[in-house]
């Protein structure tokens, strides 16, 4: 096997470790000081309530059912206790020599959570005692069930304590294994307890994820401690830490993806994740994925944590039911509006909601509080970047801050929830404060009293609004929602009651057969958007029973065709009846009802031809073939027939034979249907494929259509196709055909290739030789020959660009080696003294006079915008400069002349090997289960098979290139920065 020579971990100087100028590191003030500095939004008071050396890097927190204030103190952050590392990928995930045991029994941690006191009154903690101590990577908790659930990967652990006495009874209990610990950064979080009575929690960007079977790196998960289920909520989301729910029960995820501030998650959700940097969903039929919530207004950093809503009457009025979330990057904290989008939401920044004015504020976590007053734990470090997992960290820091609205309840030293009856905590369902009500909910859960329920089922059935909503879920916590109170609340005239009867019902295994037919009947006739909504997700968690004649009631209903959400909630419940009764699934939508649904032929019939063609088998082929002869015209077979080309290309499954020859037919029925041709070639038709070479090479053809049929050639990639290539890539009129002959060249290692390429080099573009050059450096072949003609002066050698020659180290070759030092001596980049001296020789020029903003925009455009987006222009191959630190002149200097020196781990490049001995280099932009795609600098694509590559390793470069900015004159570097400075685009 081929191995590739870099095999080294990304080196700790390509990691992102933020240097903060001396201004900057001159802050991190006293506790009060630091407090008096802060700006908050009209109405609020900001109160010191905890400080070193009560409260040290506070990671998460809550209140429990005395008002009393714990804390989470991730004080063994970013390593866990006495386990060795075996090795670190490039987004510093690391795999330790062994799982640890659960606490008591494992490594003894640094982590802890406290109780934290007010004793006097005064509003500020006096004292603090450990509940537990000795964690090893604990981020989060939540009370319940008469005692303490923790979070200390891998594992979710219950610390009974019955009598009350802050201490756990026993040894803590463990009810799940298997959350990653690879990142301390992403580990699983924010413990937080639905309406419904499961317990939440989230897992970040760069774990894994393996609980009873169920795989995933980035998620909502939940667990229901009565019936001990485990169940993966939404897959996907990015790193996300902290989820709340709005008044209707919606869970929102706070997450960091730049330009982005939360997440809207309903059931069985599949949400966007960074695909080249994690994988594919594990689904890999569900084509397509929710995106974050569209928002508006966006300022601040880019990482939003422990979001809320502002759901009190302590806070001012403004500021009631907004989302408030806590800025990390940004030192503070933003509000913002939800309204409603069809069946979820989009959102706008509306103001700040405080601002730290200090460096060092670190928010971590928020919460609210008994009193109604806003919560923010303050991890305070000079550091707000994730650095490498080495650095010493200042363990000593860590503050919790409040914020007091007028209406700040004082807490009595006596308060104790559970000292009260039922009777009283179905009085607190009334309460304006949603943490009263939550906690009425928990307590009524775990103490279900049978005389509660005429009470909970009358508030349930004949309340309104929010009061109807939260008796619906008091009533299901008891245990009082039967079949006939089920069927009443059906009809409820309050949508979100109709729409959480279905969710709750869907919870079950199984669903009885009066309930199942109204819950059809509902999607054959009710109003309202959101219930629609919440019964596919019923359909997917009951496909065999429900799940086919809910899908086909919502497949009429073609007014939901241009909601966000559902009609992928839609394809999703059917593509899991299709997995689950494929026959039935076939029967139902094969039919001519179907086709008359402007859903199932916009979204549903070509998705549903794919997940069949996906499987490569005889009966998957025969479904897409009874799919196609169902469509009832020809204009609606051709999407089919696309979709059929998309679904097989690079298929390692041949075509079946009875969808074979229909094929075969259709193309000669119609001769000149670029995708019945592909098909026609891939069933094993050599006319097919002989007419797509043909096609490609006649400059009569749409262009389109030329470049899919050099695909398909690149594909089947035939022996005898080379030499038509070859005069395609060096005589076609056309660049661009050139360009992408080039690319269907790259799947030939043939020795007639590099002469050929060489020989024409003089006679083509910069571009066309740069393309070639990556090509024939992409072989060890090539790269002999293209070594050789160097060295006969038939290529100069100042015509590779050092990040090209670099890549002859790839190939692991001493004697290629010393032919690179012969041209081009010791490939190494310039010194840190020579890099500073760059930077400050540019910063004269820009110095020197102003910019032109319209002029830099053209040069963004020609030297930029094939790699990054600004302001909505450009493409997103590197990090989007629209939130990037454009302020920072030295900062954006650094990246233009050193740009490997500081590569966000997302954007580091990959070096894969292929079976047939290419190299190449390129971002992993996707992966599907049977290919992945490479893009390049210039935004080439190059999808290969994954039955094809042999290993897939780091790269230690930038894709950029170092010296792209000496081409640009003095003046020109001035117009380029005043627009990368602006605040907006500049005019055309």
């Amino acid at each position: 096997m081929m191995q590739l020579a870099w095999r080294t971990a990304v080196p700790l100087v390509s990691m992102l470790v933020l240097v903060l100028p001396e201004s900057a590191r001159s802050q991190g003030h006293p506790p009060d000081e630091a407090v008096a500095r802060m700006t908050v939004a009209e109405g609020l008071t900001p109160r010191l309530v905890a400080a070193e050396p009560f409260v040290r890097q506070p990671v998460a927190l809550d209140f429990d059912d005395r008002g009393r204030l714990w804390v989470l103190q991730y004080l063994q952050y970013p390593n866990p206790a006495s386990l060795d590392r075996v090795a670190v990928d490039r987004y510093s995930r690391t795999v330790y020599d062994r799982i640890p045991e659960p606490p008591p029994h494992g490594p003894r941690g640094s982590d802890r959570l406290s109780i934290l006191e007010d004793t006097d009154g005064d509003g500020r903690i006096d004292a603090s005692r450990d509940f537990v101590s000795g964690l090893n990577l604990a981020s989060g908790f939540a009370f319940g069930d008469g005692g303490v659930y923790v979070l200390n990967a891998p594992y979710l652990l219950f610390y009974p304590d019955r009598n009350r006495d802050d201490q756990p009874d026993a040894d803590p209990e463990v009810l799940l294994t298997g959350f990653g610990m690879e990142d301390a950064h992403s580990v699983a979080n924010s413990l937080t307890w639905g309406p419904d009575g499961w317990l939440y929690g989230l897992q970040g960007s760069t774990v894994t994820a393996r609980i009873r079977g169920i795989e995933f790196q980035q998620g909502v998960w939940r667990y229901h401690r009565p019936t001990n289920r485990f169940e993966l909520f939404a897959e996907g989301g990015g790193n996300m830490w902290g989820l709340d729910f709005d008044a209707r029960g919606e869970l929102i995820a706070s997450t960091n993806v730049g330009g982005n501030v939360m997440l809207h998650m309903v059931p069985g959700g599949y949400y966007w994740k960074s695909f080249g940097k994690h994988g594919p969903l594990h689904n890999p039929y569900t084509f397509g994925y929710f995106d974050h919530v569209p928002h508006e207004g966006i300022t601040g950093g880019h990482v939003a944590v422990g979001g809320l809503f502002a759901m009190t009457d302590a806070l001012p009025d403004s500021l009631l039911g907004q989302y408030l979330a806590a800025d990390l990057l940004d030192h503070s904290a933003h509000r913002h509006q939800l309204s409603r989008l069809g069946s979820t939401y989009q959102a706008r920044q509306v103001g700040d909601l405080m601002r730290a004015n200090d460096t060092w504020f670190a928010p971590s976590d928020m919460t609210l509080g008994p009193d109604g007053s806003l919560y923010l734990a303050d991890w305070h470090d000079r550091r707000t970047a994730h650095p490498d997992p080495d650095a010493d960290w200042d363990r000593s820091n860590g503050r919790i801050i409040a914020l007091d609205g007028p209406g700040r309840r004082s807490i009595d030293v006596s308060f104790d929830l559970q000292s009260l009856n039922s009777s009283q905590w179905v009085a607190l369902l009334d309460h304006p404060d949603a943490w009263s009500v939550r906690r009425a909910l928990r307590l009524l859960r775990e103490h279900p009293d049978e005389s509660l329920l005429p009470d909970l089922r009358s508030r349930a059935l004949d309340g309104r609004g929010s009061a109807a909503l939260i008796g619906l879920w008091a009533l299901h916590g008891v245990g009082g929602l039967d079949e006939q109170t089920a069927l009443l609340l059906l009809d409820h005239p309050e949508p979100d009651v109709r729409s959480w009867v279905a969710r709750l019902l869907g919870d079950r295994d199984t669903i009885s057969p009066a309930l199942a037919d109204r819950l059809v009947t509902l999607a054959e006739s009710d109003s309202s958007v959101d219930v629609r909504s919440c019964l596919l997700g019923v359909a997917a968690c009951h496909p065999t029973t429900l799940g086919l004649p809910i899908t086909s009631a919502l497949l009429q209903r073609d007014e939901d065709e241009a909601d966000p959400f559902i009609p992928l909630r839609l394809w999703w419940a059917i593509e899991r009846c299709a997995t689950e009764a494929p026959a039935e699934t076939l029967d139902e939508f094969a039919t001519a009802t179907s086709w008359k649904s402007s859903l199932f032929r916009s979204v549903i019939a070509d998705r549903l031809l794919r997940r069949f063609a996906g499987e490569g088998t005889l009966e998957g082929d025969l479904a897409c073939l009874r799919l196609i002869d169902s469509s009832p015209t020809d204009a609606l077979r051709v999407p089919l027939i696309d979709a059929l080309d998309t679904a097989t290309t690079s298929r390692p499954a041949p075509i079946a034979s009875p969808l074979a020859d229909r094929l075969t037919n259709l193309a000669a029925a119609h001769p000149d249907r670029v995708s019945l041709i592909r098909l026609a070639a891939r069933a094993g038709q050599r006319d097919a494929l002989d007419r797509a070479l043909k096609c490609a090479g006649d400059p009569s053809q749409p262009f389109a259509d030329r470049l899919a049929f050099l695909a398909l050639i690149a594909e089947r990639h035939d022996p005898s196709h080379v030499q038509p290539l070859l005069l395609l890539a060096t005589g076609d009129p056309s660049l661009s055909l050139r360009l992408a002959a080039l690319g269907a060249l790259g799947r030939f290692d043939d020795e007639t290739i590099p002469p050929a390429l060489l020989a024409s080099s003089s006679d083509q573009s910069s571009d066309w030789q740069r393309r070639a050059l990556d090509l024939l450096l992409s072989w060890k072949s090539g790269t002999i020959a293209l070594l050789n003609a160097v060295d006969q002066g038939q290529i100069a050698a100042e015509d590779l660009s050092t990040d090209q020659v670099a890549r002859v180290a790839a190939l692991g070759d001493p004697a290629l080696d010393a032919r690179v030092r012969k041209h081009w001596g010791a490939i190494a980049s310039a010194t840190p003294e020579e890099r500073l001296a760059e930077v400050r020789r540019l910063n004269n020029d820009l110095r020197a006079g102003p910019g032109d903003p319209n002029r830099g925009r053209l040069l963004f455009r020609e030297h930029c915008a094939s790699c990054h987006l600004l302001f909505g222009e450009g493409q997103a191959i590197g990090p989007d400069l629209t939130h990037a630190n454009r302020s920072d002149r030295d900062f954006l200097l650094l990246s233009l002349v050193d740009p490997s020196r500081v590569i966000r781990k997302e954007y580091l490049p990959s070096v894969v090997a292929t079976q047939d001995g290419r190299i190449l280099t390129g971002l992993l932009a996707e992966q599907s289960p049977t290919n992945l795609t490479l893009i390049t600098s210039d935004g080439t694509r190059t999808v290969l098979p994954l039955a094809e590559v042999e290993e897939i390793a780091d790269a230690t470069a930038s894709l950029m290139p170092d010296d792209l900015y000496r081409s640009l004159a003095p003046q020109e570097l001035r117009d380029l920065f005043s627009y990368l400075q602006g605040t907006a685009p500049a005019a055309d």
